[in-house]
């Protein structure tokens, strides 16, 4: 892990190398906490890096688990020294969703589906501002305004210099449909996600209706990947909690159905095609192109055929 890396992936990491100690070593989480004068669910918080620990903790684990290497000792200590920094957004105050922007600041590539709003990393300033005020419950003015800042910042990451942020998004066509804010809002919002999908680490592609029936119809997700790392994960967002989901046989499945979803989605140029097309309905000029909509040329049915081989 490089030293610029983030708290949250370093805390994450530390723990499931600590889980692989545990597990080589013969123990249970039950027995580890009895031995520390623990409780069991801390252990596990740890393991999954939802909750920092110290170096002291960690030598006392490696102690248990007769880790003899001092490299290995010393290793971690200092991930875990290093993981307890915090991250920009833990000064912002109350944001939710704090464990997914550590991740998200800290992966080489997202892939995302999303049925029903534009995604946060692609969102202009006024459609972000609609979406916060428009589904959270009375919203205070100043924990709007904190949000709407702290989403505006994540996008930094997106158009990062030196490492910029691969980002491959499908949008369900309601998406395009959903009126938020105002007419003149969506037209902004649409504008600004063909311009994105010119940038050659963004790809926007739209899922039509005339899809049917498709693997993305049980609800968001997204996959992250790391650059040093094996493990990624798979993220899907809720109301009250979110979920992270690590097996690799799970992983898996995500990263199938995301290639189904691909197969099925117009191409990124008929997708601006079809934006376009309602950029001009949303400005009230008429429409005069076929829809893209039911575009389906030979190799792209042939493409989705393979794939859903490959499901099955």
């Amino acid at each position: 892990m490089t030293a610029s890396g983030s708290p949250t992936v370093r805390r994450r990491r530390l723990g499931a190398e600590l889980r692989q100690l545990r597990r080589a070593a013969g123990m249970t989480s039950v027995q580890v906490a009895k031995h520390l004068l623990v409780s069991q669910p801390k252990i596990s918080l740890i393991e999954t890096g939802r909750r920092p620990i110290n170096p002291r903790d960690v030598r006392d684990l490696c102690r248990l688990y007769g880790v003899t290497e001092q490299g290995v000792v010393d290793s971690l200590m200092r991930m875990a020294k290093e993981s307890a920094r915090q991250g920009w957004w833990v000064a912002c105050g109350d944001v939710p969703y704090g464990v997914y922007i550590g991740l998200e600041t800290e992966a080489a590539a997202i892939h995302s589906y999303e049925p029903l709003v534009v995604p946060g990393l692609l969102q202009t300033r006024a459609y972000a501002a609609a979406i916060i005020a428009e589904t959270i419950p009375c919203p205070p003015v100043e924990q709007a305004a904190v949000r709407l800042d702290v989403r505006l910042r994540r996008q930094h990451r997106a158009h990062h210099p030196a490492r910029p942020l691969r980002l491959w998004t499908i949008l369900d066509e309601s998406v395009l449909h959903r009126t938020i804010g105002n007419r003149e809002v969506m037209r902004e919002q649409l504008e600004h996600l063909n311009a994105l999908g010119e940038q050659p680490h963004i790809t926007v592609q739209v899922l039509p209706h005339s899809a049917g029936a498709h693997p993305g119809v049980t609800g968001q997700f997204s996959t992250l990947t790391f650059p040093d790392a094996d493990a990624g994960v798979v993220y899907l967002e809720r109301f009250t909690g979110d979920l992270y989901v690590e097996k690799h046989s799970d992983r898996r499945m995500y990263h199938i159905m995301y290639d189904h979803l691909q197969a099925q989605a117009l191409n990124p140029c008929d997708t601006r095609h079809f934006i376009n097309d309602m950029i001009k309905a949303y400005s009230g000029a008429p429409v005069t192109r076929e829809s893209a909509t039911n575009a389906r040329t030979p190799a792209r049915e042939a493409a989705r055929g393979n794939l859903v081989n490959r499901f099955c």
